[in-house]
């Protein structure tokens, strides 16, 4: 079907009810993307969508059929995302004076206290059908966590400037009109945003195919990985680690960085001890980077709760940080039990 015919069949369906919620409904995935790149959160992302549709619904004699469906809604939800950020301004993290001395730079996971894992089964299903005219791939840089980082630190128009030209392939003509900018604002807006974006070691350049399978290598790894936190067993965590490992715990504040650092406070905490409990995991994937979601069961209980979701980032056969999401709230979104 070509442009003209699927934007005729659009503005031909869109006051059947039924009709325009099952051609809204298809897209639900790859707006959630969309806005999460926009927000950070998994869940506020998933509230913008439905009121993006509402929106859509309410306002649907403005579609005008001068563009597809799904353009529409993407201008629909990027608004919706600009208006969020503007009635809930969010401040970036930074430690003070009382943080202990392993902080990372401002720039690293804990400075998002509202920063939420995507898991990876949800982006299987967010790319558009292939057969569609405006079918973007969901890249792997566009939402790992270093993106996601990165792209909080810019204002709500350059990001979104960001997200529509070099994400989504937006002219920065569709891009200032949309954003209520001229072309040259938008042009300056997207340099420097992606100047920020590469001073904070991120890209949005590169292509890739599809979600890419652990190696026999980096699954080995993750089982160690499974294996030694069962066993409550540091040193075998710790030689699983880069050196220089990251590790922190959005919404909690602080990045401990150094392997001997992470693990040291890892073991005061309690870990390994009968007091602390003992882990059972599940791996996964969020952010098109292996994860870990880990169960505790603490002294007296009969169950496995919830704790923890760990998403690592491995580097040359290494474990080169570990960012643990609350898992409680995250359960449904992964598909996982609320106990083990």
């Amino acid at each position: 079907m070509s442009i003209i015919e699927a934007v005729k069949r659009d503005v031909s369906l869109l006051n059947d009810e039924g009709a325009f919620a099952a051609m809204a409904e298809r897209h639900r995935n790859e707006l959630h993307v969309h806005c999460y790149r926009m927000l950070g959160s998994f869940h506020d992302a998933q509230d913008l969508v439905q009121e993006t549709f509402l929106k859509a619904w309410r306002k649907r004699d403005t579609f005008q059929g001068r563009s597809a469906f799904r353009a529409w809604l993407y201008r629909i939800a990027t608004n919706a995302c600009l208006d969020f950020l503007a009635r809930h301004p969010r401040r970036v993290l930074v430690p003070d004076g009382e943080s202990p001395p392993p902080i990372a730079p401002a720039g690293h996971p804990q400075d998002l206290p509202w920063l939420q894992p995507f898991p990876d089964r949800l982006l299987e299903a967010a790319g558009p059908s292939q057969s569609e005219p405006d079918a973007v791939v969901v890249t792997k840089e566009t939402i790992e966590l270093a993106f996601l980082v990165a792209i909080q630190f810019l204002s709500p128009k350059q990001r979104a400037a960001l997200i529509l030209c070099d994400v989504m392939e937006w002219s920065a003509r569709e891009a200032a009109e949309l954003l209520g900018l001229t072309v040259p604002s938008v042009n300056g807006a997207l340099r420097r945003a992606r100047a920020t974006i590469r001073a904070r070691g991120a890209a949005v350049e590169a292509r890739d195919e599809g979600l890419r399978e652990p190696t026999p290598e980096e699954r080995h790894l993750l089982d160690r990985y499974v294996e030694a936190g069962e066993r409550g067993d540091a040193r075998a965590i710790a030689a699983l680690l880069r050196d220089d490992v990251r590790f922190s715990m959005p919404p909690e504040p602080g990045t401990y960085v150094g392997r001997d650092v992470v693990v040291q406070g890892w073991v005061d905490g309690g870990f390994g001890t009968e007091r602390f409990g003992v882990f059972r995991s599940i791996l996964t994937r969020a952010n098109r980077l292996p994860a870990v979601a880990c169960y505790l069961r603490r002294p007296g209980q009969a169950v496995f709760l919830p704790l923890a979701v760990d998403v690592l980032r491995i580097e040359q056969g290494a474990i080169a940080e570990i960012t643990a999401f609350p898992l409680a709230a995250m359960l449904d979104a992964f598909g996982l039990p609320d106990r083990l």
